[in-house]
């Protein structure tokens, strides 16, 4: 277990960074906890009253959700805008609704069956892949306001102070988020979250340091002085005046090393190593471009079908595909197909069915294949959106297990007019037979927070499975040089697009293992493209090859640190 407060001075607590920046000021929590309505509550036989009353608190949490959005971009948080707009729809969400009125016509009451149906959207969204499970916690944050609305609880809020704090909170919501005034809260910390959540993505653009995925981050009494480095993703607890001055000197520093860390991505020695952004469509492109991204190594194109009664238009497609593809005119853009399957259900598909465990269902490729029709169209609008422009467009597959599976893909996309077919390396399987699947497709993507999840049989949105979903593991940096070697062999490319890619440590092990690209959240690209200019090949090779030396995930990080001596000069 971390050290907590009463244990000692100085101590340390480790979660992930996810804004950088120094912080130091007292604890302030995060404040009105909702309970859980009590289970199996029920009305007292007015239905429609109870659905009334749902639907009135649903509306006013969604109308609250944009008010704060403006007072947000009245602030000059436009992405804040955007992302308390996009709750307010889930609010508004007429599935939803229509949930919720079936419960209460079971005879739940009104704040039990809103509880209930969200916690069906929960699941779905906790089992769609990394980028929708981290809006796992936007769900839970308008659940918990419509429930406080119906049983007459305050709602979870920021603490008021008239002096700069350190806000720590279990999670934090994007309603609590986008309205921080970086004035007075100084850091945040929560316990639960991710990379991705909207929540750090919010911290980053605000510029406010960050740390989520702390353990015992809730124990930190209130009042507690800490000091909190968005880089390191650590937190001193009780640190001195000589400490706090040297963090945010070491800080400055950084911050000065990464203004000069510019160009292509490439290790001391002048291998080169394309440093590419992860997006969700054109909205991320601005921050790819600010933050000196080369191309696109993910384009999540799943985002332009989500929530519609019918399938994109090949033009609309086409559209969105050629403004990304304009953007890199000098570079590359691989886009993975849509990700669909029972665990992102798409109104214009039928749904294949009950599954238990939706991660391991029909998706992806699968689902591609059990509607060729879909998958055909969105080939058809890649091709066209390509055509004339001299940015290299590679299109990949989703959740490919096999050479066949990779075949069909190759055959679909070359058929349309696509010359560089690839595919993501997510399940064991394909990894274990990388050799047999390298001479049907042009590239593999290793989307390693699939990899991990499914080589270590542990679900990623369980938070008491961490250690299992860590990719520093020896058995996930096996994986990865068993992906790796084969590519190089075949002539081909290996990038990594998972999260993994965004640790400036992990990078160079990735590098050192035979990765040829790393493709991130746009704001990890400087401290990686730092990481790298400072060490040489033979340093990445020797650092990957004492971690997968080591027995655990921890053992590996230390050993591979210890050949990558140069992280020290940007305070990681």
């Amino acid at each position: 277990m971390p050290p907590v407060p009463g244990r000692g001075l100085g101590l340390f607590l480790r979660g992930a960074g996810v804004s950088p920046g120094i912080g130091a000021g007292p604890v302030r929590t995060l404040a009105g906890a909702v309970p859980e309505p009590p289970v199996g509550a029920r009305h007292g036989g007015d239905a429609a009253a109870e659905k009334a009353a749902a639907a009135a608190a649903l509306e006013a949490v969604a109308a609250d959700l944009e008010e704060r959005g403006e007072r947000a971009a009245a602030l000059g948080n436009k992405d804040g805008q955007e992302v308390l707009g996009a709750q307010a729809l889930m609010a508004r969400d007429p599935g939803l609704a229509d949930g919720v009125a079936a419960k209460i016509d079971s005879g739940l009451a009104a704040a039990r069956a809103v509880f209930e149906a969200f916690g069906t959207y929960r699941d779905m969204l906790a089992s769609a892949g990394e980028y929708l499970a981290a809006r796992v916690s936007d769900l839970d944050d308008i659940r918990d306001r419509t429930v406080a609305r119906l049983m007459g609880l305050p709602i979870p809020g920021v603490p008021v102070s008239d002096t700069p704090f350190v806000l720590v909170a279990r999670d934090l919501a994007p309603a609590d988020t986008a309205l921080l005034d970086p004035e007075l809260v100084v850091a945040f910390v929560t316990e639960e979250g991710g990379p991705t959540s909207h929540t750090a993505i919010l911290a980053r653009t605000m510029g406010v340091p960050a740390v989520v995925a702390l353990a015992g981050a809730m124990e930190l009494a209130e009042g507690t002085r800490v000091l909190v480095d968005g880089a390191a993703g650590t937190v001193r607890i009780d640190p001195s005046e000589d400490e706090v001055r040297t963090a945010r000197d070491a800080s400055a520093a950084r911050a000065a090393l990464l203004r000069e860390s510019t160009g292509p991505g490439a290790t001391k020695d002048g291998h080169r190593v394309p440093l590419l952004a992860n997006i969700g469509g054109p909205k991320d492109l601005d921050a790819a471009l600010h933050h000196g991204a080369e191309g696109v190594g993910l384009y999540r194109t799943e985002f332009l079908f989500l929530d519609r009664a019918t399938l994109p238009s090949d033009d609309e497609q086409e559209r969105a595909y050629r403004t990304v593809l304009e953007a890199f005119p000098e570079g590359r853009v691989v886009v993975r197909t849509l990700d669909a399957g029972a665990d992102k259900p798409l109104a214009f598909l039928p749904p294949p069915g009950e599954e238990p465990n939706p991660a391991l269902g029909e998706r992806g490729l699968r689902m591609a294949r059990a509607y060729p029709d879909v998958l055909q169209a969105q080939l058809r609008a890649l091709a066209a959106a390509a055509s004339g422009l001299p940015a290299r467009l590679e299109v990949m597959a989703p959740m490919v297990t096999d050479a066949d599976e990779a075949a069909f893909f190759a055959k679909a996309c070359r058929a349309a007019g696509i010359e560089r077919p690839g595919i993501m390396v997510e399940v064991p399987a394909a990894a274990l037979r990388a050799r047999d699947l390298a001479a049907e497709v042009e590239f593999f993507s290793i989307g390693t927070n699939d990899l991990t999840q499914y080589a270590c049989a542990a679900d990623r949105q369980i938070g008491g499975l961490a250690p299992f979903q860590d990719p520093w593991r020896p058995a996930i940096l096996d994986l990865v040089a068993m992906t790796a070697g084969p590519a190089a062999d075949a002539g081909r490319g290996c990038g990594v697009c998972g999260e993994a890619a965004g640790d400036p440590a992990l990078a160079c092990v990735l590098v050192g293992l035979g990765v040829t690209s790393l493709s991130m959240s746009a704001p990890s690209l400087p401290l990686v493209r730092a990481a790298l200019a400072r060490h040489t090949l033979d340093e990445c090779k020797r650092a990957a090859a004492a971690a997968r030396k080591a027995r655990t995930a921890g053992e590996a990080k230390d050993a591979a640190r210890a050949e990558l001596p140069l992280l020290a000069e940007l305070g990681l």
